[in-house]
C-alpha cells in the first residue's frame, strides 16, 4: 500500500502534535510535523503531503477565541496553501483546538465564509470538560468516518458547543451527510434532541461532535481520536475481559491512509 505524507501543523500552545504524529505513523504514513512559522517561511515545505492536519491543543493561549490568531495567521500568509488542500484530492483534518481553527478558516461551508450556517462557541455550563464521551457516526458522507459505527473517546475543551443557525440549515447539512458524528448515550441511543449532561457534554445542538464538508474529504471533530490508540488507552481497560485489537481512535486514522491506497 502507498504511503501517504501527513502535514501536521503546529504552533505555540499546541500540545497534542506528537501523539497525533504517533497515530498516524501506527497506520503506516509518513509524518512531518512543522511550525506555522517554518511554513510561512517555506511554503514549499508543504509540498508532497496528501493530508493536512491541525492537532489539538490551545493555540496562542486561545487568546481572543480558540483557535482565532492561529486561523487568521493562515487566512493572512497560507490562504493559498488551505484553498490548494481544500479544493485538490486531498484530506484535511482538525481535531478540537484543530477543528476550531478550521471552523474559522470556514473552510466546512463553500461559498458560505462571511456568514457560516454554523459555528463553534462556549460550552452551555460555561466551563472547561475533560472527560469520556460515547459517539455514534450515522448518515456521513466522511472519508474518515468510514466503516466507524460507535467510538468512545474523551473530550477536553471549553469551546466545544456546536450551534447551527437555524432548523432549515440543520436540515440540509443532515441531508448533506455533513453532521455525521454525534455524542450518544453509553447504549448508543443518538437523537435530534439533546441530550442531558454528561452525554452530550456541551450542550451542541443536534448533539453534533463532528463535521465535515460536502465532499466528505474535510473533517474536525471536538474528541480526542489520537488519545485511544491502543487498547490500553481505554480508562476501564484492566476490567474488561475481552480486549479489543486497537483503540477506539485508530481507524479514523487507518480510514485516510486508506483513501490513498
Amino acid at each position: 500500500m502507498a504511503r501517504p505524507r501527513v502535514l501536521i501543523l503546529r504552533a505555540p500552545g499546541t500540545n497534542c502534535d506528537v501523539e497525533t504524529v504517533f497515530a498516524f505513523e501506527q497506520v503506516g504514513a509518513i509524518v512531518n510535523s512543522v511550525h506555522v512559522n517554518q511554513l510561512i517561511e517555506n511554503p514549499d515545505t508543504a509540498a508532497g503531503n496528501q493530508i493536512l492536519c491541525f492537532p489539538g491543543g490551545f493555540s496562542y493561549g486561545d487568546d481572543i477565541a480558540a483557535g482565532r490568531i492561529l486561523a487568521q495567521q493562515l487566512k493572512s500568509h497560507l490562504n493559498g496553501l488551505i484553498d490548494e488542500f481544500r479544493s485538490a484530492d486531498r484530506l484535511m483534518l482538525g481535531i478540537c483546538n484543530g477543528f476550531q481553527i478550521m471552523m474559522r478558516l470556514g473552510i466546512f461551508f463553500p461559498g458560505e465564509e462571511r456568514s457560516p450556517p454554523a459555528t463553534l462557541t462556549l460550552n452551555k455550563q460555561c466551563r472547561f470538560e475533560d472527560r469520556w464521551v460515547n459517539l455514534v457516526a450515522s448518515g456521513s458522507n466522511c472519508v474518515f468516518l468510514r466503516g466507524v459505527a460507535s467510538m468512545f473517546l474523551p473530550i477536553a475543551h471549553a469551546e466545544g458547543r456546536f450551534v447551527i443557525k437555524n432548523q432549515d440549515v440543520a436540515s440540509r447539512l443532515l441531508a448533506q451527510g455533513q453532521l455525521g458524528l454525534r455524542y450518544a448515550l453509553p447504549t448508543g441511543e443518538v437523537t435530534d434532541q439533546p441530550l442531558p449532561f454528561p452525554a452530550n457534554p456541551n450542550g451542541a445542538d443536534l448533539n453534533v461532535a463532528g463535521i465535515s464538508d460536502p465532499s466528505g474529504r474535510v473533517f474536525g471533530l471536538m474528541p480526542h481520536p489520537e488519545r485511544h490508540i491502543d487498547f490500553t488507552h481505554h480508562p476501564y481497560w484492566t476490567r474488561r475481559h475481552k480486549q479489543p485489537d486497537f483503540g477506539d481512535g485508530r481507524l479514523l486514522f487507518k480510514n485516510a491512509v486508506e483513501f490513498f491506497a
